[in-house]
């Protein structure tokens, strides 16, 4: 009997090591199946299990799976998913500094500026304590890239903006364009390219260079500029905190360091698609490429900071962020 209860126990604990060695982690993606983000996570999600070993699967799901696409927070919490990979900004209702950190308009000139910010300039320990008291622990950051500006007419700097007619998201952005003396409205995405043809507007704020070269944008708005000067969202991957503290160190820092890599790898690979798209453009003869001098960037954020001051008051957490992202851009030289 006792040899039984041995072997029992025995089995039990091996049981539970298995158990404590292997991990599936469900996340939800904030964007669709098909879309080329929703594909270039899927391979972050395989490279987690590689650097584990097998240790720790991640089951990536397209958005609105489980939960809708601004409640994969409170779902994370709840244990009902395990993590997400969104656009922080969803969440600047619960603190004006989600949007803040997650698409500070007219700061960044290129990726590596927001990437070297979350890494080396405090983002990163910022993110941390914007999401741990709602549950999640923030693992690392990656983006889309710098979003292109779409444009029926030429513009060639701050000034051309006064006037303009033009698409954008409520929000930040478009007080940033109003600041700048653009005249904003709120139109939805399915809206832009007829909106643009029929000449509602004569401008909008849409996406990267080589959607907008797919999707038609430039037969209709042949006056891009790129790179953009304005959005460029913060995508957030994020888990559980209890889970993530749960882990061992080895492979927290194994998830960590797959973040990073893949945030390099979408980078890349959008920019590759991005400057095909533009000399695709550029070889039909019939679009021309606008790309704003450092001067008219740096006019363009200095209008920006002023928006970004009026959020900053909104709350404390959001007065360290704009703190921290000011202190970042005076020391390189991009204020």
């Amino acid at each position: 009997m006792k040899t039984l209860t041995l072997a029992a126990v025995f089995a039990m604990g091996a049981s539970s090591l298995a158990m404590a060695q292997e991990m599936t982690l469900r996340f939800q993606s904030s964007d669709p199946a098909g879309n080329p983000n929703f594909q270039l996570q899927q391979k972050w999600a395989e490279s987690v299990s590689e650097k584990t070993d097998g240790a720790i699967e991640v089951e990536l799901l397209p958005v609105e799976s489980i939960v809708a696409h601004n409640e994969t927070q409170d779902a994370i919490a709840a244990g009902i998913l395990d993590g997400h990979v969104t656009d922080t900004s969803y969440f600047a209702g619960k603190d004006p500094a989600f949007g803040l950190i997650a698409n500070p308009v007219g700061a960044y000139g290129d990726p590596q500026e927001m990437l070297t910010f979350m890494y080396e300039g405090g983002g990163k320990e910022l993110m941390n304590e914007l999401v741990n008291p709602y549950g999640l622990q923030f693992i690392g950051a990656t983006t889309p890239g710098l979003e292109a500006f779409v444009s029926k007419v030429p513009l060639e700097g701050v000034d051309d903006l006064q006037g303009l007619k033009m698409r954008a998201p409520e929000g930040l952005v478009q007080q940033v364009f109003a600041a700048a003396g653009a005249a904003p409205v709120n139109l939805p995405g399915s809206e832009v390219f007829t909106s643009l043809d029929k000449g509602v507007i004569d401008a909008a704020d849409y996406t990267v260079f080589s959607t907008n070269q797919a999707q038609g944008m430039h037969d209709v708005a042949p006056h891009p500029v790129y790179p953009g000067f304005h959005s460029m969202p913060l995508v957030e991957i994020s888990m559980n905190k209890q889970k993530w503290d749960n882990l061992s160190e080895e492979h927290q820092q194994a998830l960590s360091e797959s973040v990073q890599e893949f945030s390099q790898m979408q980078v890349a690979t959008l920019r590759e698609a991005d400057e095909a798209a533009v000399a695709e453009a550029k070889a039909g003869g019939e679009v021309t490429v606008h790309d704003w001098p450092a001067e008219e960037r740096a006019k363009f954020r200095q209008i920006a900071q002023g928006e970004w001051e009026k959020v900053a008051e909104r709350s404390e957490n959001a007065q360290k962020v704009y703190d921290a992202l000011t202190a970042y851009l005076a020391e390189e030289g991009l204020m």
